[in-house]
Parts: C-alpha cells; structure tokens; sequence
C-alpha cells in the first residue's frame, strides 16, 4: 500500500536546497553567523568559564541586549550601544543571539 502523503525524494531534496538558501528566522544562533552589519539580540552566553561569563557582563553582553556586528575578519568586533568591542574566538563563541531581521 503507497502512502499518498510521502513527497517523492526529488521534490524533498529539491525543498532542502531551497530551504537552505532561504534566509528563516531562528530563535537562536552563533554570533559567528551574523554578516558585518547585521544586528543580534543576545539570548543566552554558552559556557562553563565564569571568567568568560564575567568578561562579557562588564562588557555588557547580556540577554536582551542588541549588538551588531561591525567587522568578522581579521578579529570580531561588535558594536554594543555607542561602544565598540573586539572579541575572542571563545567569547565569541560563546554568544548566542536572535537576528533581528531588518
């Protein structure tokens, strides 16, 4: 017995490309994904270190606030009010944010 609700593998595999290349809101992603200009709102900071943790509350990342970035290469360097922050590797991969969709 053929299940009529199963799409054939070509139109899946057709929808996951598509899918892929379609930008979607995500409740939470790596601040390593936002593109130079893209703002972020922070929804958590994922570590065990609590001098990473401790480094980025004095800087002012914390849940809810809304940073954008400035630049990704050579270091990353985020805007946070009127403030502008380079970052490490590890704190930024540390942080976590909801792209705000412009």
């Amino acid at each position: 017995m053929k299940d009529e609700n199963i799409l054939p593998s070509s139109l899946l595999n057709s929808l996951f490309i598509i899918k892929m290349f379609t930008r979607f809101s995500v409740t939470g992603c790596s601040l390593e994904l936002l593109r130079t200009g893209e703002q972020g709102i922070v929804t958590f900071c994922k570590t065990q270190d609590e001098t990473i943790l401790a480094k980025l509350r004095s800087m002012g990342v914390t849940p809810g606030t809304t940073i954008t970035l400035e630049q990704s290469f050579p270091s990353l360097s985020i805007k946070i009010g009127n403030t502008s922050v380079a970052l490490d590797i590890v704190s930024t991969r540390a942080i976590y944010v909801r792209i705000i969709d412009n």
